[in-house]
């Protein structure tokens, strides 16, 4: 089953929300997920400590580079998706998940420190890639971004993304209330209270587009922009 891993050594980037996201639009659709939490600060375990969690969600948390080639290898054959939520460093697990994975998702914010690190797993993304000769797809997810205004450092990270053509997810994760107050609400996002949370449809709108965009990358064959 696909095992889709979210790194970026750039701390604060907003892997474990996406990953979180991503979990959950595939989990309302019924499927069952497996999340590895091998961020440190453990956010995605203290989520599933919150009432709502769906039974068809999994997460694991006591992982270290020594277990968690065996942790994707055994959740693969019992779940049909695997979540890696990584360390933000460029460490031995981050490498030995990437090199596990279907496809690699960096989130990316519109500043240069955060491509920067996205430039590191593309560099550690190629280095598995030789070591297991084959492709491993992967793609830079731009989040935080505003719904109204692209900013100019947003501007200048998508051009330089594009000159050395790496691929973008089209759908970006834009900033919404509804993405923090998950982790306090706990379930899933389209379960938040309206009358507490702002603006839920349009979150959960962006989200369904950035699972739907996922989803059909895992079904097509890898580009040259996604191998570059």
């Amino acid at each position: 089953m696909p095992v889709i891993s979210f790194a970026n050594p750039k701390g604060g980037a907003g892997k474990t929300t996406s990953a979180l996201l991503l979990a959950g639009e595939l989990a309302a659709k019924g499927a069952r997920v497996t999340i590895i939490d091998a961020d440190p600060e453990r956010w995605i375990s203290q989520w599933a400590k919150l009432p709502g969690k769906p039974p068809h969600i999994e997460i694991l948390a006591d992982v270290t580079e020594d277990t968690i080639v065996d942790h994707i290898e055994s959740a693969a054959q019992t779940s049909q998706f695997v979540i890696v939520d990584l360390e933000g460093t460029a460490s031995l697990m981050v490498a030995n998940a990437i090199g596990m994975s279907d496809l690699v998702l960096i989130p990316t914010q519109g500043a240069s420190m955060d491509a920067k690190g996205a430039a590191k797993t593309i560099k550690l993304i190629r280095n598995q890639e030789r070591m297991g000769r084959r492709t491993i797809p992967h793609s830079i997810l731009l989040t935080r971004t505003s719904a109204a205004v692209t900013s100019r450092a947003l501007r200048n990270v998508r051009d330089q993304l594009d000159k050395a053509g790496i691929n973008v997810l089209t759908t970006s994760i834009v900033e919404r209330a509804a993405y923090r107050d998950i982790f306090d609400f706990g379930g899933l996002l389209g379960e938040l209270p309206a009358d507490r949370v702002s603006n839920v449809d349009k979150a959960s709108e962006n989200a369904r587009a950035f699972a739907g965009e996922v989803l059909a990358m895992l079904k097509r064959p890898a580009t040259a922009a996604e191998a570059a």
